[in-house]
């Protein structure tokens, strides 16, 4: 897995292309003050589902308390390595972890997923503003 974190004072987006064709049709959205994982998950990751997944949800916390919130955006990003893993595993880890984040207190959005979106975001000029990470 590899995750790349923004810390956006607004993230907004725009469902533009299905690279799906079986998922549902999608609606804009946007929030404010939130982390925002840009996640790619990778084959070599359905082998080891539980802790990739452990260590997004624990990277979401930790950046998200050190910009004391509580909003996450989840975010499929196919673009960060060559291979990706399969959509359905994919959409479940995801699922999972937004699961988890929100027992434990947070506010989740998803993008919609299957779906090129145009985005708008605004980022503070911070260190903790853009984090990568690789798990």
């Amino acid at each position: 897995m590899r995750v790349l974190f923004w810390y956006c004072e607004r993230m907004a987006w725009k469902p533009t292309r299905k690279t799906l064709p079986e998922v549902e049709d999608a609606l804009p959205g946007e929030v404010t003050g939130a982390v925002s994982a840009f996640v790619h998950i990778e084959p070599k990751d359905t082998e080891r589902a539980g802790k990739v997944e452990t260590k997004l949800v624990k990277n979401v916390k930790w950046l998200a308390g050190k910009w004391d919130t509580r909003r996450v955006v989840l975010h499929t990003f196919a673009h960060l390595a060559e291979e990706k893993a399969d959509p359905d595993f994919t959409r479940e880890l995801l699922g999972n972890a937004r699961r988890r984040l929100e027992d434990a207190g947070y506010e989740v959005v998803e993008t919609p997923f299957g779906y090129f979106n145009d985005l708008e975001l605004a980022a503070p000029g911070h260190p903790l503003a853009r984090v990568y990470k690789e798990f």
